[in-house]
C-alpha cells in the first residue's frame, strides 16, 4: 500500500498532468470555436448577398423584358406607320406617274405636229382661240373622210385656220390593246397622209370613253394654250364660224361650260343602251341625272380643262362620258351655258332655223345620237345645214 505521501505525490502529478492536457484542449476548443464562428459569419454574408442579389437580378430581367416589350410595341407602331406612309407614297407616286404620262403624251403630240409642219416653230406657245377634238375610233375611217370633205379644212387651209383664227382641229384617238398592231399602223399611215391626229396615251374601248375624255382635255391643255377646248363626235356636222361666235361671247368669263344641257333618266335596266351601273347613286328608280351637256358637242373654258388635268387621278368615271364630265363640275362655281344652236336636228330643222337668222353650230339626229348613216349623209347635211362658205373667213373672234 502506498502511504499517504506517496498518494499525494501521485495525485499531484496526475493533477499537474491533467491540467496541462486540459489547458491544451481548451486552446484547441477556443480555436475551433473561432474558426466555426468565422465560417458561420462568412456563410451568413454569402447567404445574405444572394438574397439581395436575386431580387436585383429579377428586377433587372423584368426591366429588360419591359423595355423589350416597349421596343417591340414601338417597332410595331412604327411598322404600321411605315405601311400607312408607304400606301400614301404609292398613291402620290400614281398621281405623279399619271401627270408624267400626260406630259409625255403632250410632248409626243407636239413633236408630231412639228414633224407634219402643223405649227410654225416660232408659234409653239402662241395663244389659240379654241381646240376642237373630234372623238373617233379605229373603225371610223370613212366617218373621218366624210368630215374631211365637208366642214373640216384640209392641208394648207387647216394650217391657215390655226395661224389666222387660232382654231386647232384634230381627230382624237388612243392606241389599241395590242401595241404596234395593225390598227395602230393603219392610223399611223393615215396620219402620214393627213397629219390631223392627236394620239393619246389611252387604250381605246367603248367603256373607256370617260377615261379618254379626261386624257384628251389633259393633253390638249398641256399642248395648246387656248380659251376653249371642245369635244365633238365624228358623226356630227359643225359650222365653225357659228361655233366660234357663240364661244366668243363667253370669252371673258371664268369656268364656263357650254353645250346643249339636258337631264335625262338614269337607266337601271341592265342591257339597255346607256345603262348606268351606278344608278343607285342617283336615288330612287326613275330619277334623272343632274344637268349636263349632251355628248355630241360641248366646250369648256381653259380653267376647267386645267382643273380636269390637275385632278384627273381622283375624278370619278361613270359609264357615260357626258355624265362624267358634268359630275366633275358638281360643287364647283361653274356657269352652265345652255345654247340650243349646239344641238340642232338635220334638215328640215337646221334649214328653217337658218332662215330665221339662227344658224346652227352643230347638227345631228337625236334618234341616232349623231347623223344617221353619217358616211352617206354628211355631204347632204353639209349642203342643207352648212353656213355660208365665206362665213369663217370673215368671222372675227
Amino acid at each position: 500500500m502506498l502511504n499517504s505521501k506517496t498518494k499525494m505525490s501521485v495525485k499531484g502529478r496526475v493533477g499537474v498532468g491533467g491540467g496541462e492536457m486540459g489547458s491544451r484542449n481548451a486552446v484547441v476548443s477556443r480555436n475551433l470555436a473561432l474558426l466555426l464562428c468565422f465560417g458561420c459569419f462568412s456563410a451568413g454574408i454569402l447567404f445574405t448577398n444572394r438574397i439581395w442579389t436575386e431580387p436585383e437580378r429579377t428586377n433587372l430581367e423584368s426591366k429588360n423584358c419591359n423595355q423589350k416589350l416597349k421596343f417591340e410595341n414601338h417597332t410595331s407602331i412604327n411598322s404600321l406607320g411605315q405601311i400607312s406612309n408607304t400606301q400614301y407614297d404609292i398613291s402620290a407616286l400614281d398621281s405623279k406617274i399619271s401627270n408624267i404620262e400626260m406630259k409625255l403624251a403632250a410632248a409626243k403630240a407636239e413633236q408630231q405636229s412639228l414633224l407634219s409642219g402643223d405649227t410654225a416653230s416660232g408659234n409653239l406657245k402662241r395663244k389659240y382661240f379654241m381646240v376642237i377634238g373630234i372623238n373617233t375610233a379605229f373603225s371610223s375611217r370613212k366617218r373621218r373622210d366624210s368630215v374631211r370633205t365637208t366642214w373640216m379644212p384640209q392641208g394648207e387651209a387647216r394650217k391657215k385656220l390655226e395661224k389666222e383664227k387660232g382654231i386647232v382641229i384634230r381627230f382624237v384617238i388612243g392606241h389599241s390593246s395590242t401595241a404596234g398592231g395593225i390598227l395602230d399602223k393603219a392610223i399611223e399611215a393615215e396620219e402620214m397622209v393627213h397629219g390631223d391626229f392627236l394620239r393619246l396615251e389611252h387604250v381605246e374601248g367603248y367603256l373607256e370613253l370617260s377615261a379618254k375624255t379626261k386624257t384628251y382635255f389633259s393633253t390638249a391643255v398641256a399642248l395648246w394654250d387656248a380659251d376653249f377646248y371642245i369635244k365633238v363626235d365624228d358623226d356630227v356636222h359643225v359650222n365653225l364660224a357659228t361655233l366660234g361666235t357663240i364661244l366668243a361671247g363667253h370669252r371673258k368669263k371664268h369656268r364656263v361650260y357650254v353645250g346643249c344641257m339636258k337631264s335625262g333618266p338614269v337607266l337601271s335596266k341592265r342591257g339597255v343602251k346607256y345603262y348606268e351601273p351606278e344608278y343607285w347613286k342617283f336615288g330612287e328608280a326613275g330619277n334623272k341625272y343632274f344637268r349636263h351637256a349632251t355628248g355630241q358637242l360641248y366646250a369648256i373654258s381653259k380653267d376647267l380643262a386645267t382643273y380636269i388635268s390637275e385632278n384627273q387621278h381622283i375624278l370619278h368615271k361613270y359609264v357615260n362620258e357626258d355624265v362624267s364630265l358634268g359630275s366633275w363640275f358638281i360643287g364647283l362655281d361653274v356657269e352652265h351655258v345652255d345654247d340650243k344652236r349646239i344641238c340642232c336636228g338635220t334638215a328640215p330643222d337646221c334649214e328653217w332655223k337658218a332662215q330665221l337668222g339662227s344658224v346652227c353650230a352643230a347638227s345631228f339626229d337625236w334618234k341616232c345620237s349623231g347623223i344617221c348613216r353619217s358616211v352617206e349623209r354628211m355631204v347632204e347635211v353639209h349642203r342643207t345645214c352648212g353656213e355660208d362658205v365665206n362665213a369663217l373667213e370673215h368671222a372675227s373672234f
